[in-house]
């Protein structure tokens, strides 16, 4: 009885923490470049990655927890707009963009020019090149080709300007997420420039999670929560009955 009580207690747990996910992953669900996440979940006591996991423990303790989170990869739809700063990355890369916490990356392209000449998100970080410089855009018909370069049109002729940068994270989808949208490598990763990605003028990305599925898996975590949370007054229940059952003979 008393591991069916904690299979119960963790199972709450891991649900309760899933549930968390769900819920941010429908909530932004309609933010540019958003990149759902997928938990993962392991056993109490016996590590799926052991190699000497107890027979006995896993027997009895081999019920989950959630174990860690990661990023999907999986592409999220691309649409066309009428605005060529915006951009959308075919492909596993992100941008770098400069933040009040330091070079953080994105798959949000909807960029702007700024007050000041420089090309910038809509919430005013600066968009990098991929060596890590802002990047200058004067006033002119701009054009980004596939590979990020910027090249800017006025009566006096072409040039190009820039390249954003294409930053290939390197962690099969084990970025931090700092924010809706916003990104960080782990710990002891080096971003170096992407070769398996293109950047496609005019178009956005949406979010790789979709409403519907997002919608479902949470009523999903919502009822097994449900199931633990009466599971454990059941335990409970049984607990109460036993104790009073076995006093009155003391």
């Amino acid at each position: 009885m008393d591991s069916g009580l904690y299979a119960a207690y963790s199972g709450l747990l891991a649900r309760t923490q899933a549930l968390d996910l769900a819920a941010n992953n429908l909530a932004n669900a309609g933010t540019n470049g958003f990149r759902a996440e997928r938990e993962t979940f392991r056993g109490v006591m016996v590590d799926a990655t052991s190699q000497t996991a107890s027979q006995v423990g896993g027997a009895i303790n081999s019920f989950g927890v959630l174990g860690a989170s990661s990023l999907s990869s999986a592409q999220g739809q691309i649409s066309p707009t009428s605005n060529p700063l915006d951009l959308a990355i075919q492909g596993s890369a992100y941008f770098a963009i400069q933040t009040s916490n330091g070079v953080r990356y994105t798959r949000d392209g909807s960029f702007q020019v700024s007050a000041a000449g420089e090309l910038t998100t809509k919430a005013g970080a600066a968009v990098l090149d991929a060596s890590g410089k802002t990047i200058a855009v004067p006033t002119g018909t701009v054009k980004v080709g596939n590979d990020g370069s910027i090249s800017v049109t006025t009566p006096e002729g072409s040039a190009v300007v820039g390249k954003v940068g294409l930053m290939d994270l390197g962690t099969n989808g084990a970025e931090d997420a700092e924010g809706a949208g916003i990104y960080k490598p782990v710990d002891g990763v080096t971003p170096v420039p992407a070769t398996d990605s293109s950047i496609q003028s005019g178009a956005l990305e949406s979010a790789n999670q979709d409403t519907i599925h997002g919608t479902m898996q949470l009523m999903l975590m919502q009822r097994q929560a449900e199931m633990m949370q009466k599971a454990i007054s059941v335990f409970d229940n049984n607990f109460d009955k036993t104790a009073t059952e076995e006093l009155s003979r003391v």
